[in-house]
């Protein structure tokens, strides 16, 4: 697979740990997601999102994840702005569709109609990469808005993906890991697998309120299925969207204000260490085995300096993450 802007590598943006996403080749230790640009972790204005992009690249992020959902287009609005439809050299671009379970003679229209307006909303002819956005799931009904199907997703968005790849529109598919662990984990498996996956990476191991099934979700399980297949691994929800720092700025979902209670010691162990918790919440998730990059959900160049001193700390030693796991127990 090539990257749109493959030929300008290696590029001339400051040094960060890179590391190898599967088969898309090395990208940074961090990603710059479009949450928090996109307004969904809280209040920005289009500028100071604007400011926090063009910071993150002169930074030496060189992956961008955005998707429609994230401010009903906002975040990929924000790097249409931003690049006015010129990447900087190395920079790569990856969006998603929200397809749930539609009827299979559905499913190309409505992946390329979605890409088509994020290609116009960036400003650009092709991403790096296309992802399903929501839960794959063994029952996900025909109409479900958030759960595509396993049988649908292996006969008929598989064959869509790859016709969009041929088309010249994207350069690779991939899966959002926050379904049903069986489902995701069987289609890692199967061929031809995805390029990337995105997966929970958080000491609690929680999706807290976008969880859709019973049980555990087994995130550790699935990174480590995605890394015996190749597959490239992008980390989120590495605060738990906010349940992992030291004050919240904005009011909890229930399933997140139960996992703020239940991280009290982590926050101590934070000042400990002398550290933030969310500091201490993004160095665990580069450090945990697998993980490729951690897609950060920053609004702005404050909270997005925080990620970049923890990403320049380095990684926790053993010993760290012991005393950092047995504190949420």
């Amino acid at each position: 697979m090539q990257f749109a802007n493959e030929s300008a590598l290696p590029c001339k943006l400051p040094t960060m740990e890179q590391r190898q996403l599967g088969q898309l080749g090395p990208v940074s230790a961090l990603t710059l997601g479009g949450g928090g640009i996109g307004q969904v972790w809280g209040t920005t204005n289009r500028e100071e999102a604007r400011l926090t992009v063009l910071r993150a690249v002169e930074a030496g992020i060189n992956l961008l994840d955005l998707a429609p959902l994230y401010g009903n287009g906002e975040a990929e609005r924000v790097i249409g702005e931003a690049f006015d439809g010129s990447l900087p050299p190395g920079v790569r671009i990856e969006t998603k569709c929200m397809l749930g379970t539609p009827p299979a003679a559905e499913v190309y229209d409505r992946l390329s109609h979605s890409l088509g307006e994020s290609l116009a909303r960036v400003r650009l002819d092709r991403v790096d990469a296309l992802i399903l956005h929501g839960h794959i799931s063994t029952d996900a009904p025909s109409g479900a808005t958030t759960r595509t199907n396993c049988e649908l997703f292996r006969d008929a968005v598989v064959p869509a993906f790859q016709r969009l790849i041929e088309e010249g529109l994207i350069g690779s598919w991939g899966i959002t890991g926050i379904g049903e662990p069986d489902a995701v984990i069987a289609t890692l498996e199967d061929t031809p697998a995805p390029a990337v996956v995105q997966c929970i990476t958080n000491v609690l191991d929680s999706p807290g309120g976008i969880q859709r099934f019973d049980g555990p979700a087994r995130p550790r399980e699935i990174i480590a299925a995605a890394a015996a297949r190749g597959v490239g691994v992008l980390g989120i929800r590495a605060v738990q969207a906010g349940a992992l720092v030291d004050s919240p700025d904005r009011e909890l979902p229930p399933a997140e204000a139960a996992d703020f209670a239940r991280a009290a010691g982590f926050r101590e162990l934070a000042r400990e260490m002398n550290t933030t918790a969310a500091v201490l919440a993004h160095r665990y998730a580069l450090s945990m085995p697998g993980v490729s990059s951690v897609v950060l959900g920053v609004k702005n160049r404050e909270e997005l300096e925080e990620c970049l001193a923890a990403e320049a700390s380095g990684p926790l030693s053993h010993e760290q993450i012991a005393r950092i796991d047995a504190s949420v127990r």
